[in-house]
């Protein structure tokens, strides 16, 4: 028998919450990770705790026990690679379990490398398109090219203002 692993559930729009009660009626152990955000109406503010990484549940189970897991209100599917379903390591998981019980400000972020192409989109420069050049925790430095006569620029810009492109 195979051993439980993590597992990324993928879920239809806004229904993570619904994912994680169906799961753990299951017996299913099921983590998902929140961040607390202010909410506004025409009336009101309240406090809403939103999926830290919307569309995406995390179940721990052994993939025989796949099908019941498809079964759930709200699954789309099994994050998988080549038809199986690919486990997420535990540390990973347990990693941002212990960040999100802890007392820290967090906040999502885009997993971005050094070479892939990004989008600024905010400040100044927003709408402009480079290549990543360098990244550190407050800073990008991104390439802007002009392929048709070999030349470049580099610029400096903050690194949460840029995407993926």
């Amino acid at each position: 028998m195979a051993q439980d692993a993590w597992f990324a559930i993928w879920t239809r729009s806004r229904h993570e919450q619904v994912v994680r009660r169906e799961l753990e009626k299951k017996r299913v152990e099921a983590f998902l990770p929140t961040i607390t955000r202010w909410s506004r109406w025409k009336d009101r503010k309240k406090r809403i705790d939103w999926p830290l990484f919307p569309g995406y549940c995390f179940a721990r189970f052994d993939p025989a026990e796949s099908l019941a897991v498809l079964k759930c209100t709200g699954v789309v599917n099994i994050v998988s690679f080549d038809g199986e379903p690919a486990s997420i390591p535990d540390q990973e998981v347990e990693s941002i379990r212990t960040l999100v019980s802890s007392e820290l400000q967090y906040d999502p972020c885009p997993l971005i490398h050094e070479g892939m192409m990004v989008e600024v989109v905010h400040g100044p420069l927003r709408g402009v398109v480079g290549r990543l050049m360098r990244k550190d925790a407050h800073r990008a430095r991104l390439v802007l090219t002009v392929d048709l006569i070999g030349q470049a620029v580099s610029v400096e810009v903050d690194a949460g203002d840029v995407r993926v492109y």
